[in-house]
């Protein structure tokens, strides 16, 4: 998301038109998903690892980009943020695109299936026959172009490229999907309702810190809170279910 908003501001100060500047931006994150992808799938690198590596390789890239300055963007760009198609700004209506296209994906196509299969069990996955490889370089590559497209939602509200552009967002993903039912262990979770509802709860918390006036420095504590209660309810009823699991096997052999 930061390397694509550095680019974009670097084209921007060049002189690039617009849809130039935004297909760079789609294409920064693309490439980024794939780098991912690579990174897991074919050199077998721990999937935690190879991303948190990424995003120290990605934040260094873009502030050596924009040498650690502010770059403003022309209102041309703002334009995007502030642009209403039947009365629904279109940074909402983008954002309902792909909640919808998302939710269709994973409830409604083989490939969608597929995602839940390889992250319920790999090795499951691999047996019945699936190219879990190409399902999950698909997906970074889908994340990585979701986060372009939240770069370039961001970019038009924001109108500038600042050093901390992005930071810490993906720990607020993260807590939105895992509030929303999105298990970390894989398998299991939605788009729509879920991760929408814990979107919608994350970003109420942080307008409602805003409006109480709290203190700036209390913001990511109670971000840092709100992950945790989630992965432990997370590693609760995964812990639940695999013993009412066993326990129901041990009932029907019994019988």
């Amino acid at each position: 998301m930061f390397v694509a908003a550095a680019v974009a501001g670097k084209l921007v100060l060049l002189g690039a038109p617009l849809p130039a500047v935004l297909i760079a931006i789609v294409g920064v994150g693309l490439a980024s998903g794939l780098v991912n992808a690579l990174l897991v799938t074919r050199l077998g690198i721990l999937a935690f690892i190879a991303t948190l590596a990424t995003l120290y390789v990605g934040r260094g890239f873009g502030l050596w980009l924009t040498q650690t300055r502010a770059m403003n963007l022309p209102d041309s760009f703002l334009t995007l943020g502030t642009t209403k198609l039947a009365g629904i700004p279109l940074p909402l209506l983008i954002a309902a695109f792909v909640v919808a296209l998302a939710h269709l994906t994973l409830t409604r196509t083989p490939f969608g299936r597929q995602i839940y299969a390889v992250g319920n069990n790999l090795d499951g996955a691999k047996k019945a026959g699936l190219n879990t490889g190409r399902v999950l370089a698909s997906a970074y590559v889908l994340s990585g172009l979701c986060a372009a497209i939240g770069g370039i939602l961001s970019l038009a509200q924001l109108g500038a490229v600042s050093p901390t552009f992005g930071t810490n967002r993906e720990f607020t993903a993260i807590a939105a999907a895992v509030l929303g039912g999105t298990s970390l262990f894989g398998g299991r979770g939605g788009v729509f309702p879920g991760t929408v509802l814990g979107a919608v709860l994350i970003q109420s918390v942080e307008n409602g810190l805003v409006i109480l006036n709290a203190d700036p420095y209390l913001y990511p504590l109670v971000t840092a809170s709100i992950i945790f209660l989630a992965v432990l309810l997370d590693s609760t009823r995964s812990r639940l279910l695999a013993h009412w699991s066993r326990r129901r096997v041990f009932v029907e052999k019994t019988i």
